[in-house]
C-alpha cells in the first residue's frame, strides 16, 4: 500500500505561506519596510504603481548583505533576527519568522539590488515564482532595493480577490503611516504613480504626527508621559472638542511596533468618559515601552496582536496616565482647591486690630410724629396745564376696559377651545408621538410613521437623483470655509469630488490637507458641512466600491444618514404634514435606503380588537 502523508514541494509551502504573510499588496509594504528599518536604514524610499499590484519597490541606504546572505534570504526560515528559541522573548527588531522574503517570492516576480559599505560590487538577483532566474554582480550603492512586480501572477484567484485600487492605496498609505509613526528618526518618501504622496524628512514625534495628518493636527494634542516598573508611556492624546466618528487616528506602538489592542483602547475611553458626544472616537497616539519578556509577539502571522504578563496593571497605569494629562492641561474639568489670593487681608490691615463699633441713638426721633405730619398731607393735581384733558378717553368702550377694577376683557373666551362649525372644517392633522413618531390619521385607521427614517428615504432620493442627472442647486457662502482633513482623506475627496458637485458642493481650492468650500447644498446649512463630509470619508473609506453606481448610492446614504432629522427632534405641525408629503412622493416609500421599516398602517379593525377584551 502505498503512502497517503507526503513533504509538500518548496514552492508549494512558499505559496501556503505567503496565504498567512501575504494578503494584499499592504502586506508586502510592510515586510520590506521593516525589514529596511532591521538594517539600520536612515533614508527609505517607497515606490508604488497601481496601488502595488503592478509594483511595490523599497530602497533603502542600510547596510545591506554579502552575495551569501543575498541568496540565503530568500530560502524558508532564514532569518538573521533570532538564533534560539529564547530569542523569541527578548526581541528587538521587526521581522523574525523567515519566511517574508520567501513567500513574496513565491506568488511574484521579484528583484533583489544590494551592497555592503566595505564592498566594492553589490549583488543583483531576480526570482520568478520562487525560481532562481538570474544572480549577477552589478555596481550599486550602498543598501538594498526590493523590486516586486505582478503580485499573485501565478494565483489568479488571489488577484481577483483584491479590491479597487482606492482601497488597496488606503491599506498601503495605514500600513506606511504606522511605520513612519513609529520611527520619526528615519526620513520616509512615499511615491504612487509618479506623483509624492508623502515626505517626512526626520523629526520629533511630534512634528511627525503633524507632517503625516495635516497642519491643525498640532492644536488637537495633549502630551502624555508616564514611567513606572511595567511601562513607560509616552505620546499625545487628542483634545475631546476635535473627536471624530472614525478610529483613523488612534495608534498604539508597543516597543516602536504598531499593534491592536480593544483592551488597551477601552482603558482611554474610560478616561474620557463624560467628555465625548455620543459616537465619538478620540485620537491618540502611545508609545509604550515595556521589557521584551513581559510581552509575547508570536501569537499573530502579522504581528499586530501581542499578549502581556500583567494587563491589568497596564490597563490601570494607561487609564490614570490619560486622565492625569486631561486634567493637568485643564482640558477635563477638575477640582481646585487652592484658596483664592484676592480674597487675602491687604497688607495695610493685616496688623491691625478690629475695632469695636459704637451705636449712636437719636433721643428726638419720634416715629409717630413723623406720621402724622405725612397724614396731614395732600395731593392736589393741577388741571389749567392739561386742557380737554377729557379728550384722551374719548372713543373707549367702558365694557370692554373697567379703569377702577383694572380689569381686561378684550378678548372673548368661550367654553371649549375650538366652535362646532371650526371642528368640521378642519383638516386632517398629523401628531407627533415622543419626538419621534409621525401619527397620521386615514380614512381606514391610521399611519405610525419613523420620522427619522423616512426622512433618510427623503433625502437619499434627492441626492441620488441630483448626483446622476447633475442638475443640483447650491447656495453660495458669503465667506469660504476651510476644513482640514488628513493626506488620504484628501485624496479620497478627490477622487469623489465630481460627485460632490453634483450635490450642490462648490469647491474653490483642495489644498494638501485642507479643502476650500465657497458652495452649499440647499439641505446642508454651514454648520452642518464639516459633519457631512467627516461621516462621509469615514464611510467611504471602510470599503469604496469599485463601480460608479455604487460609489453614488453610498454617497446618498451617508449624506442622508448625516442630514435626516433625529430621534427626539420636535417638528411644527407643517413640518409633519410636509414629511407626509415627501414621503409617499418617493419611489420606495416603505424602507429606508438601510432597508427598515418606514411606517407602519394600524387599522380601525385592530383597534377594535384591542378593545375587545
Amino acid at each position: 500500500m502505498s503512502s497517503i502523508i507526503q513533504l509538500l514541494p518548496d514552492h508549494v509551502a512558499n505559496q501556503i505561506a505567503a496565504g498567512e504573510v501575504v494578503q494584499r499588496p499592504a502586506s508586502v509594504v510592510k515586510e520590506l519596510l521593516e525589514n529596511a528599518i532591521d538594517a539600520g536604514a536612515s533614508d527609505i524610499k517607497l515606490i508604488c504603481k497601481e496601488a502595488g499590484k503592478v509594483l511595490v519597490q523599497v530602497i533603502d541606504n542600510g547596510k545591506g548583505m554579502s552575495v551569501t546572505d543575498a541568496r540565503l534570504c530568500f530560502e524558508r526560515h532564514a532569518t538573521s533576527k533570532i538564533r534560539q528559541a529564547e530569542d523569541l522573548f527578548d526581541l528587538h527588531t521587526k521581522g523574525f519568522r523567515g519566511e517574508a522574503l520567501a513567500s513574496i517570492a513565491a506568488i511574484a516576480h521579484v528583484e533583489m539590488k544590494t551592497k555592503q559599505d566595505q564592498e566594492e560590487l553589490g549583488t543583483h538577483i531576480i526570482i520568478e515564482g520562487s525560481k532562481f532566474v538570474s544572480q549577477d554582480v552589478a555596481v550599486l550603492p550602498k543598501g538594498t532595493s526590493f523590486l516586486v512586480k505582478n503580485l499573485f501572477f501565478n494565483i489568479p484567484a488571489r488577484r481577483n480577490f483584491l479590491k479597487s485600487d482606492i482601497v488597496e492605496l488606503r491599506h498601503i498609505i495605514d500600513e506606511f503611516q504606522r511605520v513612519a509613526l513609529a520611527h520619526h528618526n528615519i526620513h520616509f518618501t512615499f511615491y504612487h504613480n509618479g506623483s509624492e504622496l508623502f515626505n517626512l524628512p526626520q523629526s520629533n514625534a511630534r512634528q511627525r504626527i503633524v507632517n503625516i495628518f495635516s497642519g491643525k493636527t498640532n492644536e488637537k494634542l495633549v502630551p502624555i508621559q508616564e514611567t513606572t516598573d511595567i511601562v513607560s508611556i509616552q505620546g499625545f492624546i487628542g483634545k475631546p472638542e476635535f473627536a471624530k466618528k472614525n478610529k483613523g487616528e488612534q495608534f498604539f506602538f508597543v516597543n516602536d511596533r504598531f499593534i491592536k489592542s480593544g483592551y488597551l483602547h477601552h482603558a482611554i475611553m474610560n478616561a474620557y468618559e463624560g467628555l465625548l458626544r455620543d459616537g465619538s472616537q478620540p485620537s491618540y497616539f502611545l508609545y509604550l515601552n515595556v521589557p521584551p519578556h513581559t510581552i509575547d509577539i508570536n501569537i499573530h502571522p502579522t504581528k499586530t496582536e501581542i499578549k502581556f504578563d500583567d494587563e491589568q496593571a497596564l490597563y490601570a497605569i494607561l487609564r490614570s496616565a490619560a486622565k492625569h494629562s486631561l486634567g493637568q492641561f485643564n482640558v477635563a474639568p477638575v477640582l481646585d482647591f487652592e484658596r483664592d489670593f484676592n480674597l487675602d487681608t491687604p497688607y495695610s490691615y493685616q496688623n491691625k486690630e478690629a475695632e469695636t463699633p459704637t451705636i449712636q441713638v437719636d433721643s428726638n426721633f419720634n416715629p409717630f410724629q413723623e406720621e402724622k405730619k405725612q397724614s396731614n398731607f395732600s395731593y392736589k393735581p393741577k388741571t389749567e396745564n392739561l386742557p380737554h384733558w377729557e379728550s384722551l378717553y374719548v372713543g373707549l368702550d367702558t365694557k370692554s376696559m373697567d379703569i377702577g377694577e383694572m380689569s381686561f376683557e378684550s378678548e372673548t373666551v368661550t367654553s371649549s377651545l375650538f366652535s362646532d362649525s371650526e371642528v368640521e372644517k378642519a383638516p386632517t392633522k398629523t401628531y407627533q408621538i415622543h419626538k419621534k413618531y409621525i401619527v397620521n390619521p386615514i380614512k381606514s385607521g391610521m399611519l405610525i410613521i419613523d420620522q427619522q427614517r423616512a426622512h433618510q428615504r427623503i433625502l437619499y432620493e434627492q441626492f441620488l437623483t441630483n448626483i446622476t442627472i447633475h442638475q443640483a442647486n447650491s447656495q453660495q457662502l458669503l465667506f469660504p470655509i476651510t476644513l482640514y482633513f488628513s493626506g488620504n482623506e484628501i485624496a479620497l475627496i478627490q477622487v469623489i469630488q465630481q460627485s460632490l458637485e453634483s450635490t450642490g458642493f462648490v469647491f474653490e481650492a483642495i489644498n494638501k490637507d485642507s479643502i476650500v468650500i465657497s458652495g452649499l447644498p440647499v439641505t446642508v446649512s454651514e454648520s452642518e458641512a464639516s459633519i457631512v463630509l467627516e461621516q462621509l470619508v469615514s464611510d467611504l473609506q471602510d470599503e469604496v466600491p469599485d463601480s460608479s453606481f455604487s460609489q453614488m448610492d453610498s454617497m446618498a446614504k451617508s449624506m442622508a444618514r448625516s442630514l435626516a432629522v433625529k430621534t427626539g427632534t420636535y417638528l411644527t405641525e407643517e413640518a409633519q404634514v410636509n414629511l407626509v408629503n415627501n414621503l409617499f412622493a418617493c419611489k420606495e416609500a416603505t424602507v429606508s435606503p438601510f432597508n427598515k421599516t418606514t411606517f407602519i398602517t394600524l387599522s380601525v379593525e385592530d383597534l377594535d380588537k384591542k378593545f375587545s377584551i
